[in-house]
């Protein structure tokens, strides 16, 4: 029994060794200096755009010539307007009613961001493959459209999520499940779940984009369970042999026992005999009488 809990035990040790969960948050595994600088450098770009720009309008910026691929758009709004009404498809970005801007600002800018093949390159996430690029939504106080280097603005959906559209996502290979994962400006990196239409929802502002395991990581967890299905397998026909053998020598013991009690019913019971006071067992007399087999007479 104690080399069967010891087994039990070894079993539970190599499954968390190899035991691969995948989380719903993690640390960003990319360079986050390198994303906030570029969020800086597009936040001057976009508000670049806005030359006497109209209320509600979207306007589409020109990113540096070193990031080509990447695209940019700014749109200003009144911080009331938004939260009264919202937004309807500002790019892939549908931002519903209810949306609290912090610290308050009477007027903001939205500079949407898509990152178009730099998406691996400033957000790297090793184990896993870009479905689409990196969207990015991020506020910024509006009422100095010549400012540069803007911490953004805290926003915050309060009654229904912001939604991402992802029209233009690449297809996923057979046997994975796309996910949903935001960077927050943090550091952070979260997954979801992809909901219908390639849809993901968000409550904050950051960047967004869709993801599936890397096939290599996946062939890689795949060979882990096979090794830990090995010894698993073995630590338990290792666990049946010592069972078996138990069991097999205690009926052997059992039997031979069994075999000595027949055998010792089975032998001639011993006549009692009394001396003195006391009765003790005494064998009778021999049945051949012995004989010389020579009669030699000196």
């Amino acid at each position: 029994m104690g080399l069967l809990i010891q087994s039990i035990s070894t079993i539970f040790l190599w499954l968390s060794l190899f035991g691969m969960p995948l989380s719903g948050s993690a640390q960003n595994p990319g360079n986050l200096s390198g994303a906030r600088t570029l969020d800086a450098v597009l936040q001057e770009h976009g508000f670049g755009a806005l030359v006497r720009p109209k209320t509600g309008i979207s306007y589409d910026g020109t990113a540096p010539s070193n990031l080509t691929g990447v695209k940019i758009s700014a749109l200003r709004l009144h911080s009331g307007s938004l939260k009264a009404r919202g937004v309807s498809h500002y790019k892939e970005f549908d931002i519903p009613k209810g949306v609290i801007v912090a610290p308050y600002s009477q007027r903001l800018v939205f500079v949407y961001q898509n990152l178009g093949n730099w998406s691996d390159a400033y957000y790297p996430l090793p184990g896993f493959t870009y479905l689409a690029p990196i969207l990015g939504l991020l506020a910024y106080n509006g009422s100095n459209l010549s400012a540069t280097s803007l911490p953004e603005l805290n926003i915050m959906a309060s009654q229904d999520p912001i939604s991402i559209s992802f029209s233009n996502m690449g297809g996923a290979p057979s046997e994975s499940t796309p996910k949903c994962v935001w960077f927050n400006l943090h550091g952070s990196v979260n997954f979801s779940s992809l909901l219908l239409g390639n849809k993901c929802n968000t409550t904050q502002q950051g960047h967004f984009s869709v993801v599936v395991v890397a096939v290599s990581e996946k062939r890689k967890s795949k060979k882990n369970w096979i090794i830990v299905g090995s010894v698993v397998g073995g630590l338990l026909l290792l666990s049946l042999l010592a069972v078996l053998a138990l069991w097999t020598k205690k009926q052997w013991y059992k039997r031979r026992i069994l075999d000595m009690e027949r055998a010792s019913d089975a032998g001639e019971a011993l006549s009692m005999t009394t001396i003195g006071d006391i009765r003790t067992p005494s064998a009778n007399g021999t049945r051949t009488q012995p004989a010389l087999e020579h009669d030699y007479v000196p």
